[in-house]
């Protein structure tokens, strides 16, 4: 080995060992990193617009949209904790009266008229098994295990209250760098990647449309979630609608459970309220609209315009899903889409067929 290719290989060496230790560095805060990053991506023509309405300010534009976000995400969350707050005492004061005027004793024959299922649903909410405490003894019961649940957890929940808090605000603090930032560091980082000018066009292109794609079908199908079941909740008279709608769209990115996890407490609550006409409307709603346009919709959105097979774009979200969590619903694609580039450029550039042999003339 010669003296410069001794040169080159300790240079190297040296330079993938500080690259791993600055990802050990750096991996506490790689999920809050990519979420922000995953912001600027999308706000970033935004971040345009108002740095020229600043005048050529990008610290003063990112400082703005920085803070627009913490004010989106805060605000709704103490609206929707004082709302929730309010409508409790409504609930409760219902719940009350239902149980006062023998809604719990006529919940067996309620339940029986279910068509199909009624019978094995009234075994399952027979008087017998519905033996009511004293509301003194229910609300003294009700107080000691609230009591001993929150002592035994409160640690867990102050600690992830305290993680989730900081996360949050790494996000914003890394958002307002790359606002304010971020194109000089990617255009650096563009011209340091080893590869052809217009394949790195085609990976960044394709990165670019991909996210934009993911997110938006994302978005869209949860609002579109959101609204479907909010109609609902509306027409039956569910108690703080709003909130429930709110929380529908927060959760309908999620694949196993997602927009169930809201309607399927309410259809509960409208069986145990005596509603059951109301339950069973809610329940063929959320399972044959509300959870149905998940299947359909955001394939769809996201397929058509990064062209990524259905059934490979479903696996991806489901494989990220389980390995970066909420994350991996943006990442999954993401990487199948840069690996369906990569063997596109592959295709063009190197891969070469035989060409078939010419077929043999016959002889005269």
């Amino acid at each position: 080995m010669t003296r410069p290719q001794l040169f080159t290989a300790v240079f190297f060496a040296l330079l993938a060992l500080l690259l791993y230790q600055i990802g050990l560095i750096l991996q506490p805060f790689l999920f809050p990193a990519l979420w922000a990053a995953l912001l600027a991506h999308w706000v970033f023509p935004l971040h345009r617009r108002v740095t020229q309405m600043t005048g050529g300010r990008e610290a003063l534009a990112a400082g703005c949209l920085t803070f627009g976000v913490l004010t989106v995400v805060v605000v709704p969350l103490v609206w929707m904790s004082a709302l929730l707050v309010g409508e409790a005492g409504v609930v409760e004061q219902a719940m009350r009266e239902w149980i006062v005027a023998g809604g719990l004793q006529q919940l067996p024959e309620r339940v029986a008229s279910v068509p199909l299922i009624g019978n094995w649903l009234r075994s399952l909410v027979t008087a017998e098994k519905l033996q009511v405490l004293s509301m003194e003894d229910s609300v003294m019961a009700g107080a000691k295990w609230l009591s001993q649940f929150f002592v035994s957890q409160m640690g867990d929940l102050l600690k992830n209250a305290v993680v989730l808090v900081s996360n949050f605000f790494i996000m914003l603090l890394v958002l307002f760098f790359l606002l304010k930032d971020g194109a000089r560091w990617l255009a650096g980082l563009y011209e340091l990647i080893p590869m052809d000018e217009s394949h790195k066009q085609k990976i960044v292109a394709r990165l670019d449309q991909t996210v934009r794609a993911v997110v938006k079908g994302m978005l869209v199908t949860a609002m579109v979630q959101g609204g479907l079941a909010g109609l609902a909740y509306l027409v039956l008279s569910v108690p703080f609608p709003v909130v429930l709608t709110a929380l529908t769209i927060v959760l309908a990115p999620i694949p196993f459970g997602g927009t169930a996890l809201v309607w399927g407490p309410v259809v509960l609550y409208l069986f145990w309220v005596g509603a059951v006409g109301k339950a069973v409307g809610m329940l063929v709603w959320g399972v044959g609209v509300v959870s149905m346009v998940d299947q359909f919709l955001r394939p769809w959105l996201i397929g058509q315009e990064v062209q990524i097979p259905v059934l490979l774009l479903v696996l991806s979200v489901l494989g990220g899903l389980a390995l970066y969590g909420l994350l991996g619903l943006f990442v999954g694609p993401i990487i199948i889409s840069l690996v369906m580039t990569a063997v596109q450029i592959y295709r063009e550039e190197y891969y070469a067929p035989v060409p078939a042999a010419p077929p043999s003339q016959a002889s005269v």
